[in-house]
């Protein structure tokens, strides 16, 4: 996907369908889902769902917790598009592949991506269900999106100084006040997976300078950055990582505590949105 021709015509392909969906809605604003944050999809007004079967190139999700569609409408008087469903690296996708939805988004003119996640804490303070506002991250995959020749629309070496868009982030720390949501701000860091971290994995992130650590994200932001889109990210901290608590870790966990912090997060969202 990442590399020549192949994906640019990936990208046109995904987006004629989607736009063949879509009729006069021009979403401005795109919303990723992680685990067990799909409800928020059902925010959106006037909505047209579009199953990723129906997209070319976008494979079905694998992964409980990702349901595997698009859905377009109206949110906070504002034209939006969420996914609802990653492709994930280690469901054997490369990077282009998990990157498809990000430049397809941006082909549909979308400017602005909001992006959450579920995450392992490894700031000592998070509690279980703790919103991270992502200030920076680090992208431990090893895998890049912009490998090969560059696509149509896309930097070479697009600057990553400022991945999460400082007025956007600003936003978001006046709508969380405004609306009572705890918000703290920190380091998330992408890791391949799809094995949880080992306690010897995690001290060594911690020394790294990492708050937050999941399986998705960072790869999405590069496409999304070398396209021009100003990107904001969310990680709800679903459990702490491996070390931190003597709790095994588990999947389970992860999608209930997601959905119990849904609301507070889907608030923050739609505040932000309504200010854009």
């Amino acid at each position: 996907m990442s590399e020549g021709a192949g994906g640019q015509e990936m990208v046109e392909a995904a987006t004629t369908a989607i736009t063949s969906r879509l009729g006069s809605r021009r979403p401005s604003v795109a919303v990723v889902l992680g685990s067990g944050l799909g409800f928020f999809a059902q925010r959106i007004q006037d909505a047209v769902t579009i199953p990723y079967r129906e997209i070319p190139g976008f494979p079905e999700p694998t992964v409980i917790g990702h349901g595997g569609e698009l859905v377009a409408g109206r949110l906070a008087g504002k034209e939006v598009i969420a996914q609802s469903g990653r492709f994930h690296l280690y469901e054997g996708h490369d990077a282009g592949i998990a990157a498809l939805p990000v430049r397809t988004f941006a082909a549909l003119g979308v400017s602005t991506l909001l992006l959450t996640n579920a995450a392992g804490g490894i700031r000592r303070t998070f509690a279980q269900g703790t919103v991270m506002l992502i200030a920076d991250h680090i992208n431990l995959t090893f895998r890049n999106p912009l490998l090969g020749r560059v696509l149509t629309g896309e930097e070479r070496f697009p600057d990553m100084s400022d991945p999460y868009d400082p007025r956007l982030r600003a936003l978001a720390r006046e709508v969380a006040l405004d609306r009572r949501v705890s918000l703290n701000e920190g380091v998330y860091v992408q890791l391949l997976g799809p094995s949880y971290e080992t306690p010897a994995e995690i001290r060594m992130l911690e020394r790294l300078g990492a708050d937050a650590v999941g399986m998705s994200t960072v790869v999405e932001v590069i496409a999304a950055r070398a396209r021009g889109l100003q990107c904001l990210g969310f990680s709800v901290v679903t459990n702490p990582a491996s070390g931190i608590s003597p709790n095994k870790l588990n999947h389970t966990e992860v999608m209930e505590t997601a959905r119990r912090v849904t609301g507070e997060l889907g608030s923050l969202i739609e505040g932000i949105i309504r200010r854009l």
